[in-house]
């Protein structure tokens, strides 16, 4: 029986909306898939450290460390929808057993849209989860100084 054909349109959006829980990696190699797997585990560490933050404050240094992983969580699924909507229609038809020619590969209007979405969103969570990291280490820093020099 053969395989399934795999749209590059569906994968793309899949990777954007669900990437941080694998649905991607599902839809385009099945549940038994490893790497899928694993991907809501910086998802969930991630969204736990949100959760700290609400119940212990800003000042959880846990949190620090947690809370960034869920935004590169997202901004690894976003870089992963643009690769897969970037991919050249005869390389995505050939990676999943298609003919050369195939309309599964094919770039149409859905896929470019969801390639900017994913270069919108993927950058501003990228961007916010780096300054949180930042403004939170060097406010530790600040504090750290404070201590010592008393």
């Amino acid at each position: 029986m053969a395989a399934p054909l795999r749209s590059k349109t569906l994968a793309t959006w899949l990777a954007l909306l669900g990437g941080p829980l694998g649905l991607h990696r599902f839809y385009l190699r099945g549940f038994g898939d490893a790497w899928g797997w694993l991907y809501p585990l910086p998802t969930a560490l991630g969204l736990y450290g949100i959760e700290r933050v609400q119940q212990f404050g800003q000042d959880d240094h846990l949190s620090w460390v947690l809370i960034p992983l869920l935004g590169l969580s997202i901004a690894a699924s976003a870089l992963t929808a643009i690769v897969y909507g970037l991919r050249a229609p005869e390389r995505w038809n050939a990676a999943f057993g298609a003919p050369s020619d195939a309309r599964a590969g094919q770039t149409n209007w859905f896929t470019v849209i969801g390639v900017a979405a994913a270069l919108l969103i993927g950058t501003g969570v990228l961007m916010a989860s780096l300054a949180f990291s930042f403004q939170r280490y060097f406010e530790y820093q600040i504090e750290e100084a404070r201590k010592i020099s008393q």
